[in-house]
């Protein structure tokens, strides 16, 4: 299975990078899984990159109790891709740890057909979490809760898969 790691934030000096290299490190360990990691400030997404994923995990911060501009620039710009496939969340803010931004995008991917998972990962003042090194500080419970989202986003992605050869996602549905 093939997961698309979105990094969703493009201001200069922000943390999202640090985030999804852990993330992403951390789904590599999987043996049922491609990780590709997509990071906006290098551009937006190809529509081949997303329609050839078969989940998707969506790094954002928190700005203004929401997502980045540029990352609903980004969905929006592709609508189909996302559709009939899961998509999971880790997020970081203040206090929040993210879970506004997060919240106002289950709504945006509802609108696109796919279907969010409701495990997340969230950091809490996410620079104090992480080390010099970009490793988390006390990684047991952040690793726990990526094994949780990931194992949802596997289960649902070869469902969804499945579905999608039986009885293709389309204009008729859409």
């Amino acid at each position: 299975m093939r997961l698309v790691v979105i990094v969703g934030s493009t201001r200069q000096g922000r943390f999202g990078p640090t985030v999804a290299a852990w993330f992403a490190g951390h789904a590599r360990g999987r043996a049922d899984l491609t990780v590709e990691v997509v990071d906006l400030a290098e551009g937006e997404p190809d529509g081949g990159t997303l329609t050839a994923a078969d989940m998707f995990v969506v790094v954002t911060p928190e700005y203004n109790h929401s997502f980045p501009g540029p990352l609903k620039s980004a969905i929006d710009r592709h609508v189909t891709p996302w559709q009939a496939k899961p998509v999971g969340f880790v997020s970081y803010g203040g206090i929040s740890g993210g879970l506004r931004a997060v919240e106002h995008l289950r709504q945006v991917f509802a609108e696109l057909h796919a279907v969010t998972v409701r495990e997340t990962v969230s950091f809490v003042w996410a620079p104090g979490r992480f080390d010099a090194g970009g490793s988390p500080i006390d990684p047991g419970p952040c690793g726990a809760a990526a094994d949780r989202l990931l194992d949802q986003l596997a289960w649902w992605g070869r469902a969804l898969a499945a579905a999608r050869l039986a009885h293709p996602y389309g204009a008729n549905v859409a």
